[in-house]
């Protein structure tokens, strides 16, 4: 299936593995067999997952199998936008040669702190990889590591409003509910440090992206490297004209060797199920447990 249109007509398939269409109740409504929607990694925002456990779906993830694509991605992110690479690379091919343009905001990793918003797989991935730039590496997330976790990976739990007073870079990588909706907002950034740059590589909506754009503007915000925002019409995003933004189109998962990595944890999934009828990482479960029927 390659349309959202094909999806939502499907009505045969016991097991759906599905990457980027939305599994809403209407796609769901015409599925009478279906036992497990399992999604191409580790987001799940794209699916009702309550409407799934009405029906007595389950909901499952893949964490981890594209871990190291996105937190490379949000790492040469941080460089990018740090070295001002893409604002270079343009002006020499326009002609002009000189490594003085952008002297005066270049920036390295180099003994900065970079706060992590999420200790998950990814943010554990960028903890190790800036760290071999110099920077030290805090985080904040709601269920915070095991000591011995945090040690392995050097480091340092943060409260949240620490963690957004004290980093020169932040950098998130959590899913997003409506708990967490514009966690980065005006009154968040109004505490960041002068010049912060700001990535993220998780979903559109962790970030009031109005907000963001106007702390570009004025110049609190030295740069950001945005993986993901919240409107994807690029005629009316906030960031047209901003060149002190890199925005790439929700890529940080998608790479041409990904599936080396995904296909047999997906693989393991199925496998599991056609064993048991269980899965692992299933995200609704209270909802399951609250409507075990299927209607």
């Amino acid at each position: 299936m390659s349309t959202q249109r094909e999806y939502d007509a499907l009505r045969e398939g016991e097991v759906i593995v599905v990457r980027v269409l939305k599994t809403t109740e209407e796609t769901l409504k015409n599925k009478a067999d279906l036992k497990a929607v399992i999604r191409w990694g580790a987001g799940f925002d794209s699916v009702d997952i309550a409407a799934a456990g009405r029906r007595g779906v389950m909901v499952s993830t893949t964490p981890g199998g594209n871990s190291y694509a996105v937190s490379e991605l949000a790492v040469a992110l941080m460089l990018a936008v740090g070295r001002k690479i893409v604002n270079q690379n343009a002006r020499t091919h326009g002609g002009i040669w000189d490594n003085k343009l952008f002297s005066e905001q270049m920036t390295t990793l180099n003994h900065k702190t970079v706060g992590i918003i999420g200790g998950g797989n990814i943010g554990r991935g960028v903890s190790k990889q800036v760290q071999v730039f110099g920077a030290s590496a805090i985080y904040y997330d709601v269920a915070p590591m095991e000591k011995e976790m945090e040690k392995k990976y050097n480091m340092r739990y943060r409260p949240l409003n620490d963690l957004i007073r004290n980093s020169d870079v932040i950098t998130l990588h959590v899913p997003l509910t409506e708990e967490n909706r514009h966690m980065i907002g005006a009154e968040e950034i109004k505490q960041m440090k002068d010049h912060v740059i700001i990535v993220n590589t998780a979903r559109g909506g962790l970030i009031d992206d109005l907000a963001l754009a106007e702390a570009l503007r004025s110049g609190k915000v030295s740069g950001a490297g945005l993986d993901c925002v919240e409107n994807e019409n690029m005629e009316e995003s906030p960031f047209a004209g901003l060149e002190q933004v890199i925005m790439t189109p929700h890529m940080g998962g998608t790479t041409n060797d990904l599936s080396a990595e995904m296909v047999p944890r997906i693989a393991a999934q199925i496998r599991l199920y056609t064993e048991c009828g269980n899965l692992n990482y299933i995200v609704n479960r209270q909802y399951l447990k609250q409507n075990a029927v299927n209607v």
